[in-house]
């Protein structure tokens, strides 16, 4: 009997805890799952004939609109007192800001391979120097690199390609910033950008080919690939007796993917 009691008295207690945790939570106030994306569905862009571009753009304004809406409402919440409702507004706000947020949009992609690297722009100059500066600093830490700062350099190096396509610095900002991608192992676009250093300027210095060579066979197993561009790296190493250290890599892995049936895996 002074078990059964014992065990009643847990309960309630249990349940008195939860229940002051929870009071006022808003619980009853989430919005159903099914009405979530049909509320104040007014779109301003006709996804029909959008291209890829709108439609991301307009992701972007509709994410600045939401988080300032969420901030006017804390603000206001405040202002009037209201304790409840201020909760969930800043509970709202900061699951917005955990919530991860792509850019969607690759500049090297938009950009293509035809972009020719050829005019000296100090304009172009000056903003790639500003992002070498940024880098060095990020990378200043032996072990941890500055993750938001290194997100700063790829807007520069980015933004760079953008705004001066015709730059002799857009094959070095691609080269580096596929450095940078890689880092965050995103391999997939490290390639990309690594292949746009010698696309839009075919005497790079840079072992761009070696490097887009190497991610396609060890990150991404794409072997095929990766073979012709270690053939090419070392084709280029050898007219212009640059990067032998790569050259002798490459020459290496050639021979393993060509005897040992490494392309098959």
């Amino acid at each position: 009997m002074a078990r059964v009691i014992l065990t009643a008295v847990l309960v309630v207690l249990l349940n008195v805890v939860v229940g002051c945790n929870n009071i006022d939570s808003g619980r009853s106030q989430l919005m159903p799952a099914r009405t979530r994306t049909s509320l104040g569905s007014a779109a301003t862009v006709n996804i029909a004939e959008a291209s890829e571009t709108d439609i991301i753009e307009q992701v972007a304004i509709n994410r600045q609109a939401y988080r300032q809406g969420l901030e006017l409402l804390v603000e206001y919440y405040t202002k009037a007192g209201d304790n409840m409702r201020l909760v969930w507004a800043k509970r709202e706000l900061a699951a917005l800001n955990a919530m991860p947020q792509y850019k969607y949009i690759i500049g090297a992609g938009l950009a293509g391979p035809n972009l020719k690297a050829s005019a000296s722009i100090p304009e172009a100059d000056d903003l790639y120097f500003d992002a070498l500066v940024l880098e060095k600093k990020a990378r200043n830490l032996i072990v941890v690199k500055d993750a938001g700062l290194l997100r700063l350099v790829l807007d520069k190096y980015n933004q760079l390609i953008s705004k001066y396509p015709t730059s002799d610095k857009i094959d070095d900002a691609a080269f580096r910033a596929g450095g940078i991608y890689e880092h965050f192992k995103d391999y997939t676009i490290a390639v990309l950008y690594y292949k746009r250093a010698y696309q839009w300027d075919p005497d790079t210095t840079y072992p761009a080919r070696f490097k887009a060579a190497y991610v396609l066979d060890i990150r991404l197993h794409r072997r095929a690939e990766a073979l012709e561009l270690y053939q090419q790296a070392v084709e280029v190493a050898k007219e212009t007796g640059r990067h032998s250290k790569f050259k002798k890599y490459a020459e290496n892995r050639i021979r393993k993917l060509t005897t040992a049936g490494e392309i098959s895996e």
